[in-house]
């Protein structure tokens, strides 16, 4: 183990960062993407550092693979740029750059500051930029050339003792960004860490910060859920917490004032995560039918709509409008609620076949009806 000093206003050394070998974090340099470590490579040569950070380090140090890759770096955005011409900047506020391999995508930021509290947009140190991180376990470098984890703020520890700690302070945490207190809870239902008494209660106080968070920013959250393979742990989590009052409004009414449903939407979780795990880059339609199944069951006696001769159409439409309100306030794509509620109402009988798009209009093409 090493330790990285600074020094105070009177000179004096001061711990900063402990820093732990590859005898020590366990971190297997052959299980990193080569393409972020050519990364790492480049800014180095170029004269910058840069480190693979955040969700990744974590990963890695309980022995699971990585979706992402981000890298955090001293270079500026433009310099990154001139650097890697396989990139582009992108964001308005804090610029980030992106840089290209194929598919694959690299998410490279530059050291943030302090000097605007949490949420600022001013470039800075790395001394600076790990106390903007929300939590100890996502507040870990690591440099895959010297194979070393620089650790701040204990994170290592908490991983070890299994705990999901805040960087900054619980007065200020979700304050400056509520959408931190969901990822408090995926983070502890993905990693199998435990939420201490105190922030799992500031979270409950500070739920209804959710409120004012704009749709789109809660929809790429709720995806998240349920693109990750844990979607039950989290949804219980999140209603443990009483945040997902605030994901999934009408479904958590539903739930509190029907048990059925609620025991029948929460094994509808548990399938979904089935579902995911044994079909790799499923369309997020099939994803979305798991949260909309149960409510469309009980929307009508489906039986008698159809003998009575509604018409496939008219079912449709009033159906889709119902899932569209029902997951307020996410904000799905049209074609993969469409996907999602054809695929609902074809196992109550409802003969919607496919969905049809040019550039005017979407439009609903059904199975002949059968004549009396």
């Amino acid at each position: 183990m090493l330790i990285r000093y600074a020094t105070d206003a009177k000179g004096r050394p001061v711990q900063k960062a402990v820093i732990y070998t590859k005898k020590e974090h366990a971190i297997v340099v052959s299980s990193i993407d080569s393409d972020a470590i050519f990364v790492i490579t480049r800014l180095r040569d170029s004269g910058f550092a840069a480190y693979i950070v955040g969700g990744a380090v974590r990963d890695l140090m309980v022995g699971r693979k990585p979706k992402d890759f981000d890298i955090v770096t001293d270079a500026t955005p433009s310099k990154i740029k001139k650097i890697f011409h396989n990139s582009r900047i992108i964001g308005k506020r804090f610029r980030l750059v992106h840089v290209f391999f194929g598919e694959k995508i690299f998410e490279v930021s530059t050291f943030r500051s302090t000097v605007d509290g949490s949420v600022g947009n001013a470039f800075g140190t790395m001394d600076e930029d790990v106390m903007r991180r929300d939590f100890t376990l996502n507040a870990l470098y690591y440099d895959p050339l010297k194979e070393q984890v620089i650790d701040y703020v204990g994170g290592v520890k908490d991983i070890k003792k299994g705990l999901v700690r805040p960087v900054i302070p619980l007065d200020h945490i979700f304050v400056d960004d509520p959408v931190r207190m969901l990822r408090a809870v995926k983070y502890g239902s993905t990693t199998g860490c435990k939420l201490p008494f105190s922030l799992k209660k500031k979270i409950r106080q500070s739920a209804q910060l959710l409120s004012p968070v704009s749709p789109s920013r809660l929809t790429e959250e709720i995806l998240k859920i349920i693109n990750s393979g844990h979607s039950y742990a989290i949804v219980s989590s999140a209603i443990d917490t009483d945040l997902y009052a605030y994901l999934q409004p009408s479904a958590m009414n539903l739930m509190l004032e029907n048990k059925k449903y609620a025991k029948n939407y929460m094994e509808s979780m548990k399938a979904l995560d089935s579902f995911v795990e044994n079909n790799p880059g499923c369309r997020l339609g099939d994803k979305i039918y798991f949260m909309l199944r149960d409510f469309v069951s009980d929307l009508t006696e489906w039986n008698m709509e159809v003998k009575d001769g509604t018409t496939a159409a008219e079912l449709y439409k009033l159906t889709w409008q119902r899932c569209r309100n029902f997951v307020l306030p996410m904000n799905p794509q049209r074609t993969e609620l469409d996907y999602a509620v054809r695929k609902i109402l074809s196992e109550h009988g409802v003969p919607v076949k496919r969905i049809q798009k040019n550039r005017r209009r979407t439009r609903v093409v059904l199975e002949p009806e059968p004549k009396d």
